[in-house]
């Protein structure tokens, strides 16, 4: 079986995925391992060579037990994950004075995830983003899935990946302490074809990172976009606007929108527009910008962005985005595999539920980086192809880095 990342180049042509050998040193980030393939049962107080693991049983969903991770690193960084969704539910990290917050945005108990989150910390598939009007074709079949964001699928469906109780397991990894999630979504699922086998390995490294590496196998050809819908205040969760964040991408193309987010199939410059994020600048300094249509629709940013990469078929591990609160001196900086990053202002957040510290949420109080393949490219032939065949493995890697300034 050949070893695979989505390239990001147009599926015609030649092949339409790559082999792929993937550097795994980053400058600036350290050496990035890859996670043993012999996994365990995580037990409750494992110890990991410089940090701990500890787990704990919060309820039930559909008769199936949930229990909640907590990773900790030799710095004190804390990271809480549910085998629900797959979900980070907190992220403890230090500001320039060494005062701990959680930076994730989230719930406090595991019925309001269930009862209706915002895709709050989860893992998204098996097609993240939108598929316009839930159809596409593929081999020569036509595929229906089911429709849940007007007249388009968002985020695998009714039923996506985020609403299922995933199999949990410790795994060996020499860079930290590592979380293995893993599920089988079956054939026809939400109307995708193909039996697919599922692994996201979250790691928290002592150089504050949480990596995050996908891993998925196939029984038949199908589409596969996976990401984790995480939203952040770098001020710390339930502080408020995160417009003066400052943010910077690696990025000076995007993708615009129609009327219901889905790309119009162009790839547009950034220059000169409200999206040209090239050089840092304030989240809030173009986002009611009211001359542009794009900022209309989107009611501020709900947009991918194309990452600058040397080729088109380039699959190395890049920074893709960096992001500072000046207040608190806390820096996110996101690398992926990835050929995009949806960036999303939370512009749907209005006030009518209140998050792990009881604070409301309102618009643009968090913001997401989604790493992801575009939306909608089963209907788009000229964006990176996301088709899986039963003779090809998916790999896709993502790292969240913390750190002050």
């Amino acid at each position: 079986m050949r070893t695979i990342a989505f390239r990001g180049r147009p599926r015609r042509g030649a092949c339409r995925l790559t082999l792929r050998i993937i550097a795994l040193v980053l400058v600036g980030l350290g050496p990035i391992g890859v996670a043993a393939q012999d996994a365990t049962p995580a037990a409750e107080g494992t110890p990991t060579m410089e940090g701990s693991m500890t787990s704990e049983p919060i309820g039930e969903v559909d008769g199936q037990a949930v229990d909640l991770y907590t990773l900790t690193n030799a710095n004190g960084m804390e990271v809480t994950i549910m085998t629900y969704g797959g979900i980070i539910q907190s992220i403890q990290v230090p500001d320039r004075d060494g005062t701990m917050a959680n930076v994730a945005l989230g719930f406090a108990t595991l019925d309001e995830y269930v009862e209706g989150s915002p895709y709050f910390g989860c893992i998204t598939g098996r097609y993240a983003n939108r598929i316009a009007r839930g159809t596409f074709n593929l081999e020569g079949e036509t595929y229906r899935l089911a429709l849940n964001n007007d007249q388009n699928t968002l985020h695998g469906g009714e039923q996506g990946f985020d609403k299922f109780v995933w199999g949990a397991n410790r795994v060996a990894d020499s860079d930290g302490i590592a979380l293995r999630l893993s599920r089988i979504s079956p054939d026809g699922e939400e109307g995708y074809p193909g039996t697919l086998a599922v692994d996201v390995t979250y790691t928290l490294t002592d150089n504050n990172e949480i990596r995050i590496d996908y891993h998925a196998t196939t029984d038949a050809t199908t589409v596969l976009n996976l990401t984790n819908h995480s939203y952040f205040n770098l001020a710390g969760e339930g502080t408020g606007s995160i417009l003066d964040h400052e943010l910077q991408l690696n990025a000076s193309s995007y993708t615009p929108v129609d009327e219901t987010l889905i790309p119009t199939g162009e790839i547009a410059p950034v220059a000169n527009t409200p999206f040209d994020f090239t050089a840092a600048q304030p989240i809030g300094a173009g986002i009611r910008d009211g001359a542009n249509e794009q900022i209309v629709i989107g009611r501020g940013y709900d947009h991918n962005f194309v990452l600058d990469r040397p080729t088109p078929d380039d699959t190395s591990l890049i920074v893709a985005a960096r992001v500072t609160d000046p207040a608190s001196g806390r820096v996110l900086e996101v690398s992926t595999t990835e050929p995009g990053i949806q960036f999303y202002s939370g512009n749907f957040l209005d006030g009518t539920i209140a998050g792990t510290s009881g604070s409301v949420y309102r618009q643009s109080d968090g913001f997401a980086l989604e790493t992801q393949h575009f939306p909608n490219s089963p209907n788009e032939p000229d964006f990176p192809s996301t088709e899986l065949t039963p003779d090809e493995e998916f790999t896709s890697t993502t790292i969240y880095t913390f750190s002050t300034t």
